[in-house]
């Protein structure tokens, strides 16, 4: 799906505990446009290292919402979501500039793209592989998508070629 932020008001919902599929797929049955931004995340479990994909905001999906309608109550009780963030019982906007921002941040899935530009001396979080986690500098780019990043491992600086994708820029 291509998200088009600017056609729509978007809004907030708190969804239950580990919910955000069940919430996203009951919101689309109802005809609400949703976005559930995501990120990969690689963590160790029994041994070995799993990617798999969660929300940018655990807990949290945008949707979008015609409020002059009414139809916004039907979002409490759709299976999946907690309750519409609201304050002083209206459901509260997410600025248009913010939403647009973040969907340009995301490919048509909802996947959040590495950012476009890293240049040598940038410091970054490694996303993926042995080394999540792990903070180093740029040192260089390769034409064939490799980053060259420095990380100090036991006490010495090393050099370790990495994809784009699987960095992140603080």
């Amino acid at each position: 799906m291509i998200y088009n932020a600017s056609s729509m008001e978007w809004f907030v919902a708190q969804t239950k505990p580990n919910s955000h599929n069940i919430a996203e797929r009951n919101l689309a049955r109802q005809g609400f446009q949703t976005f559930l931004p995501l990120q990969e995340t690689t963590k160790r479990a029994t041994g070995e290292f799993v990617t798999q994909l969660r929300p940018l905001f655990p807990g949290y999906i945008f949707i979008a919402l015609n409020i002059r309608q009414g139809s916004w109550r039907a979002v409490n009780s759709t299976y999946g979501v907690s309750r519409l963030v609201t304050v002083s019982n209206q459901p509260t906007r997410v600025p248009l500039d913010l939403m647009t921002a973040l969907m340009q941040r995301c490919d048509a899935q909802g996947k959040l793209l590495p950012p476009k530009i890293l240049k040598p001396g940038d410091p970054v979080t490694l996303t993926k592989g042995p080394f999540t986690d792990f903070v180093g500098i740029v040192e260089s780019l390769v034409p064939d998508q490799r980053i060259w990043v420095m990380l100090e491992l036991l006490g010495t600086q090393r050099r370790v070629s990495v994809l784009g994708e699987d960095l992140e820029a603080l």
